[in-house]
């Protein structure tokens, strides 16, 4: 498998290209992410900044302010059709996140963790060999949050069903 993948916006203006393997690849439930893809979850391969590039076209940014941490998200899309592309942190300043759905062939990374899965959707299924965290994988003091086992909320989420047809 090639160490270069290319993607770009919905209208071909804005190409990008990113190098090596992601750092990680994160499915992240939070509103915010949800109102960007206007989905139920952003599929997100994180790159050091050092290995994107975009290859042709200019990106259009927008900041955004978060309300819950204070913090600015930066916004990359196509100045045209409106395809969000990627993100950059205030937080983690060398790291790049890539919109995956943007990917010429999406297929090639696989997700290594779920994030604010408190803000989910409730028909999201996790798989059980990916991590998953209430919020943040990373706290505010840099330390590394715990995840979730997915079993113990299977099975919680089990006597829940039984109990609603139970009462069906």
């Amino acid at each position: 498998m090639s160490d270069v993948h290319d993607g770009g916006c919905l209208c071909g203006t804005v190409r990008y290209r990113t190098l090596g393997k992601p750092e990680r690849t994160t499915i992240c439930h939070c509103t915010f992410c949800q109102r960007l893809t206007g989905s139920a979850f952003l599929v997100e391969p994180v790159f050091l900044t050092t290995n994107v590039e975009v290859v042709s076209g200019t990106v259009s940014t927008f900041d955004y302010r978060s309300p819950d941490h204070g913090r600015t998200l930066k916004i990359n899309f196509c100045p045209k059709c409106g395809t969000h592309l990627s993100l950059l942190f205030e937080r983690f300043p060398t790291m790049q996140g890539i919109c995956g759905g943007t990917f010429d062939d999406p297929n090639w990374f696989k997700p290594d963790r779920h994030i604010f899965t408190r803000s989910a959707m409730p028909w999201v299924a996790y798989p059980h060999d990916v991590s998953c965290f209430e919020q943040h994988a990373i706290r505010a003091d840099g330390t590394p949050a715990t995840p979730w086992q997915v079993d113990s909320r299977l099975t919680a989420m089990a006597g829940q069903l039984r109990s609603i047809a139970d009462i069906g």
